[in-house]
């Protein structure tokens, strides 16, 4: 298994994503949670894996100097028309993680790392790079497919003999990805380097609903309430994403 990249499916992966109300849930979920947490001040950001930079245009509008790192060239090209369009300034890497040491000498006051560990081949290996990116009394918004929410949609599907193999893993060409991450497994991992201040679910309800009752609801109401429900004790472990807010130790 190697890192996978997002070269061929970086329109399908716009489309899927942000062209409706999973993405919208993911980006209000990401940005609540990260306006409870920053300071009122500019802060030097660092964007790994930035995709088509939903989230680094958002911060680049509260006035934050971002850098955008995104090994795939198609996704980065769609970040920097993004930013043009918004009239947005920031700086471009094309790299993928393991080279941005060797091109960054400086560490940042918030790293993102948004759906970026369960697509590579050893995601706790990105941990130490993480740390040494971001600042003393900086943050990491860290945000992964949570491997639990997959198994209970298994199990409400039916699909027990799927569940025996343990065969979590998506298809080639699939959106699911090749590394759903046991949560359990992960709070280990992250044990020396960084404190957990907080942990919300993204997409709680929402990915569980009957088709036709997602088309009745107004977007709206659906922000508002995944937003309500995000940090429920017995609704967050389920959020088809986890996004964990750390800080350095």
């Amino acid at each position: 298994m190697s890192d996978r990249h997002f070269d061929q499916l970086a329109t399908r992966f716009a489309e899927k994503i942000y062209g409706g109300a999973k993405g919208a849930i993911r980006l209000a979920v990401l940005q609540a949670d990260l306006i409870e947490t920053l300071p009122d001040r500019p802060l030097r950001v660092l964007d790994i894996g930035a995709g088509l930079g939903h989230m680094s245009l958002w911060l680049a509008e509260r006035g934050h100097q971002v850098t955008l790192a995104e090994p795939a060239e198609p996704m980065l090209e769609g970040a920097r028309q993004r930013f043009a369009e918004a009239g947005q300034d920031a700086t471009f890497i094309q790299a993928p993680w393991q080279d941005l040491l060797g091109q960054l000498t400086e560490p940042y006051d918030l790293v993102l790392c948004h759906a970026v560990l369960e697509w590579l081949a050893e995601p706790h290996a990105i941990l130490p790079v993480l740390h040494q990116l971001t600042g003393p009394g900086g943050w990491l918004s860290l945000a992964f497919y949570n491997r639990d929410a997959l198994v209970y949609r298994n199990l409400l599907k039916g699909h027990f003999r799927k569940l025996r193999k343990n065969a979590m893993a998506g298809e080639k060409q699939s959106l699911t990805p090749q590394q759903p991450l046991d949560p359990r497994e992960l709070a280990a991992q992250l044990e020396g380097l960084w404190q957990v201040e907080s942990q919300s679910g993204v997409r709680v309800f929402h990915d569980y609903m009957p088709v036709e009752f997602q088309g009745r609801v107004e977007l709206a109401q659906l922000l508002e309430m995944e937003l309500a429900h995000r940090r429920h004790p017995a609704f967050a472990g389920l959020g088809r994403y986890l996004h964990w807010v750390c800080r350095p130790l």
